[in-house]
């Protein structure tokens, strides 16, 4: 029995099983879906999972938009839908969530991204789905996300002049009593 002594082979066979875990659960065809989506922003650096049944991967925020543009245009994809763009907070950092759709043949992927709490900005997606726009607006609104590139990100949701926003897990909300 020969024995690998290599940290950097075992450190790569521990990212490959963990890697196995985060997609066990999808299906063939989506565990196909998400080699290609691999393959095609394979230049971001991309990591594998899955959301619930959906294939995801997750990039860096500075890439974004080349991959989202990518996403849509790439023949192998054609995800030419953003059905969803959602923020999430785990307090040390915003998870910005982009579930995508292409129509022919259907099929859903996902790419996220995760941003600093302190410097909360990455480009924006408008120029690659119009559907973009008020989404990145809601997530400026309630979490303080600055889209770069976003051709109007005034208040969507909030008034004027709201002071802090509402969708942080910091954000005070009063307490009330009932009567």
């Amino acid at each position: 029995m020969v024995e690998n002594n290599d940290p950097e082979a075992a450190e790569a066979s521990q990212e490959a099983a963990v890697v196995d875990v985060a997609v066990e659960g999808l299906s063939q065809s989506n565990l196909d879906i998400l080699e290609v989506l691999k393959e095609v922003l394979k230049d971001f650096n991309p990591q594998p999972g899955a959301l619930d049944d959906l294939p995801q991967v997750t990039i860096g925020p500075g890439d974004i938009q080349r991959a989202c543009r990518l996403a849509k245009d790439d023949p192998r994809l054609g995800m030419s839908q953003l059905s969803l763009l959602a923020c999430v907070d785990y307090l040390e950092y915003f998870q910005i969530v982009y579930i995508l759709h292409s129509l022919d043949p259907d099929r859903t992927a996902v790419i996220k991204t995760d941003v600093p709490y302190e410097t909360a900005a990455l480009p924006s997606v408008t120029s690659v789905w119009r559907a973009a726009d008020w989404y990145e607006r809601e997530a400026h609104d309630l979490f303080g996300v600055h889209f770069e590139g976003h051709p109007d990100l005034s208040p969507l949701l909030l008034y004027e002049g709201f002071e802090g926003y509402p969708g942080r897990k910091e954000y005070p909300f009063n307490d009330y009593q009932e009567f």
